[in-house]
């Protein structure tokens, strides 16, 4: 039965922090397969597509059940591409093919804590929505408020110097972009930016979310990954 839904994730070569990242082995496991499956197992999806430049994360992503129906190229690529642009790439060749959905879902590489509920949620609350995108959030760690800067001769600045006295609890919540995925749906035209009125959060608890760029968080994620595993 057709779902109407595609998921795309986006795995570009050439990372300069953590080589091959998308395809380095996470708990014995290359990092994008944890993508893939959950993804594959939600059954959300008509096709999971994963879009790369690259041939070893094109084989890899296939072992795991993605398709990679085409080569990414090289102009999106590079340092300064976005993942929003290889996933308007992937969404414009499928449509010159004859392939065409109402709803994308945009799935990072990097997401070993992804849950399939989660997806689910998002594509459950889009759906009986008007808004244009649910995508995942966590809460801030520490009150944003009370922030403060380093300044160029060594010392502190708070960004909101009003907020030093006032307690962490009466001060407002902040989220973050929790960077595992994003629904959209493209039948709707953006009236604003991103992350506004028009986006729904589905919120994720904290200990589900690693951002990994550094050799630092790779090693954060591994060690939170076991302790979950040794959990469940």
């Amino acid at each position: 039965m057709k779902k109407d839904a595609i998921a795309i994730i986006p795995a570009r070569g050439g990372s300069k922090r953590i080589p091959k990242k998308n395809i380095k082995l996470f708990h014995g496991k290359p990092l994008i397969a944890y993508s893939i499956e959950t993804a594959l197992k939600s059954k959300l999806f008509d096709k999971v597509i994963v879009s790369t430049d690259d041939e070893e994360i094109a084989k890899v992503a296939k072992e795991y059940g993605a398709e990679v129906p085409f080569v990414r190229p090289k102009e999106l690529s590079d340092d300064y591409s976005s993942s929003g642009d290889a996933v308007a790439h992937a969404i414009k060749l499928l449509k010159t093919k004859g392939e065409s959905f109402r709803y994308v879902c945009t799935i990072y590489a990097t997401a070993p804590f992804l849950q399939k509920e989660y997806l689910i949620k998002g594509f459950e609350t889009l759906k009986n929505s008007d808004a244009k995108m649910a995508f995942s959030v966590t809460s801030m760690p520490f009150p944003i408020q009370r922030t403060f800067k380093i300044t160029k001769d060594g010392r502190c600045e708070m960004f909101w110097p009003e907020n030093f006295s006032k307690r962490s609890q009466d001060l407002e919540e902040a989220y973050q972009d929790a960077g595992q995925f994003y629904w959209e749906d493209i039948s709707k035209e953006w009236k604003e930016i991103p992350f506004g009125s028009q986006s729904i959060p589905v919120v994720l608890p904290r200990y589900l979310v690693q951002d990994i760029d550094t050799p630092e968080d790779w090693k954060r994620a591994e060690l939170m990954y076991k302790v979950l595993q040794e959990e469940s």
